[in-house]
């Protein structure tokens, strides 16, 4: 993947602990900057099934779900499968499209499932929808509303790279396409045995609590209208695993939690109009956060 996102280490390893934590990735940064690349050079790490989603004002939610068409031959309704039936979905710029269509990915982001005309149909393992939006400030976006920011993992952007980056990538892709050259270094299967090894990873009890005085004291904040939720811990607990994972750990330390805490949480807190007047932001909330609680001490173990 870093050879298609030069320069952002940081931001492909959020998309490969949101992967494996069974979670959804929502990149949010201005145009051109390498969203729909990343979410492409994941999709085409693993050998799956892939499909893209490019949202706009006039796509409606059967457009996603699929919908059920009358079979004249049969005389009865036949169900057609949507895009959102393959293992990563690539949502393009999801905050161009009306919030109807928005909430057509709740129940798949949250229960794997799709409900259409009564009937219920299980989504692929492993599934995780990796949506592009743009800022709001930008011509036809429609903000998405908390609910559906919660349902999303890890929030990243990608940014501007340095100069010497740039000039690496305008060396290397102006000669080729680099996600043409990318191949697989993993199928399907291989992805539910890894998430499989990430679940068996130990959280110990002041971890635990770490991560619960974590996510409360966001919602003590007087910065903030909405703290995170308790569906935003479990995740935090999810990506934590998953860095220790990437790490070569089978236990969770404070420094998982604290590596993934911005990613995970930031995108689930609304500021005070105060707040934002002032220009704070809801990551350096969490990071001031992260450096006036106390950490747990390492567990000791007998010798």
């Amino acid at each position: 993947m870093q050879r298609v996102i030069v320069g952002k280490s940081e931001v492909v390893r959020v998309a490969l602990v949101t992967m494996l934590a069974e979670g959804h990735l929502l990149v949010e940064d201005v145009p051109g900057v390498g969203k729909t690349s990343l979410a492409k050079a994941l999709a085409r790490s693993i050998d799956c099934s892939v499909s893209r989603v490019q949202f706009t004002p006039d796509l409606l939610p059967g457009d996603i779900t699929g919908m059920s068409i009358y079979n004249r031959q049969t005389a009865e309704f036949e169900f057609r499968p949507g895009p959102v039936f393959a293992n990563v979905i690539i949502a393009d710029e999801i905050n161009r499209a009306s919030p109807k269509t928005q909430s057509a990915l709740l129940e798949c982001m949250a229960e794997d499932q799709v409900t259409v005309d009564g009937a219920t149909y299980q989504l692929a393992s492993p599934f995780m929808v990796v949506a592009t939006q743009n800022p709001v400030e930008m011509d036809g976006t429609y903000p998405l509303p908390e609910a559906q920011r919660d349902r999303f993992t890890a929030r990243v952007s990608i940014g501007y790279p340095d100069p010497a980056a740039e000039l690496a990538m305008v060396d290397e892709h102006t000669a080729a396409d680099p996600l043409a050259a990318l191949g697989p270094v993993a199928d399907a299967r291989t992805v539910r045995a890894v998430i499989e090894s990430v679940r068996r990873v130990h959280v110990g009890t002041e971890v635990r609590h770490y991560c619960v005085e974590l996510v409360g004291a966001t919602r003590r904040l007087p910065e903030l209208r909405l703290g995170a939720s308790p569906r935003a811990t479990l995740h935090l607990v999810r990506a934590a695993r998953a860095q220790a994972a990437l790490a070569g750990r089978a236990f969770v330390v404070p420094d998982d939690v604290q590596a993934v805490a911005v990613p995970v949480l930031a995108h689930r807190l609304l500021l005070t109009p105060d707040a934002q007047a002032s220009r704070r932001s809801a990551a350096d909330l969490v990071r001031g956060l992260l450096g006036r609680l106390p950490v747990p001490a390492p567990a000791r173990t007998g010798g």
